[in-house]
């Protein structure tokens, strides 16, 4: 039996991407709500918040249109040992694009690293994966934690997360956090979701904006060479979701799909 293919949603402008996006997390959430009374959801860096922030502080368009962000439970997808302060830090992004702007009686649950031990990113991995293990059950019980949602970005080097082309984390297999100390973008100390956590979502959206991402985006899309979005494509199959817009995907063969 074939594997499912990914969805493939392409937009005219970031603006026409927005209001998609919106109504794919609403969804999401919605499901999340249904499943376990929370939406967890886990996000990461880049130019994801400023979208995410276009999407989702837009007023809402009725009742099937709300989000309640204090049933949210947000976790970063990666995380850079920095402090939590720093212009490096996803949380400290996300901050300031979205979760400062929302209204003091409808701010999420947010994990953040454990900013007193930045020196030891091994120690920093553990953590965090102590902190999914309290809101995903006792890890003896649970294999990999599943969450509602991934938001992720799509680096020019195909990279995801911080799973990087080639690097051995790829195959780390056990870990649910796994830290990484020489990442070919800086800054070197990270941690970062594995990849089986990241195909085991029920949902993974990539958001992927601008022409220079097209070479990229043809690789991923038109070829088989192991990329990490590759990988999660081919892991999530029809789980995984793409919003990107068209210049983002100029030339690329893939079929797209009309966004209902």
């Amino acid at each position: 039996m074939p594997k499912t293919q990914p969805n493939l949603y392409a937009f005219p402008s970031v603006d026409a991407l927005a209001p998609a996006l919106r109504a794919y997390i609403v969804q999401s959430q919605s499901n999340g709500f249904a499943r376990h009374e929370v939406f967890k959801v886990a996000v990461s860096g880049g130019s994801l918040p400023k979208t995410l922030a276009a999407a989702l502080l837009a007023p809402s368009s009725g009742p099937d249109d709300i989000i309640d962000f204090r049933r949210w439970e947000i976790f970063f997808a990666d995380e850079r040992a920095v402090p939590l302060d720093h212009d490096d830090s996803n949380y400290c992004l996300l901050k300031a694009e979205l979760l400062d702007k929302l209204p003091a009686d409808q701010r999420p649950t947010v994990h953040t690293i454990d900013a007193t031990v930045l020196d030891d990113v091994q120690e920093l991995a553990d953590r965090y994966e102590k902190t999914l293990v309290s809101s995903f059950a006792s890890r003896d019980s649970v294999r990999l934690p599943v969450f509602d949602l991934l938001l992720l970005g799509c680096g020019p080097d195909g990279h995801t997360c911080s799973l990087f082309p080639g690097h051995d984390l790829l195959r780390e297999a056990d870990a649910w956090v796994a830290p990484i100390d020489d990442s070919p973008k800086p800054p070197p100390n990270r941690i970062t979701l594995t990849l089986p956590v990241v195909i085991h979502a029920v949902r993974v959206a990539f958001v992927a904006t601008g022409a220079g991402k097209k070479d990229v985006m043809k690789q991923i899309f038109d070829s088989s060479d192991g990329l990490p979005c590759t990988l999660v494509n081919e892991g999530a199959g029809d789980r995984c979701s793409w919003f990107v817009d068209e210049p983002a995907v100029e030339g690329v063969g893939f079929p797209r799909r009309a966004f209902l």
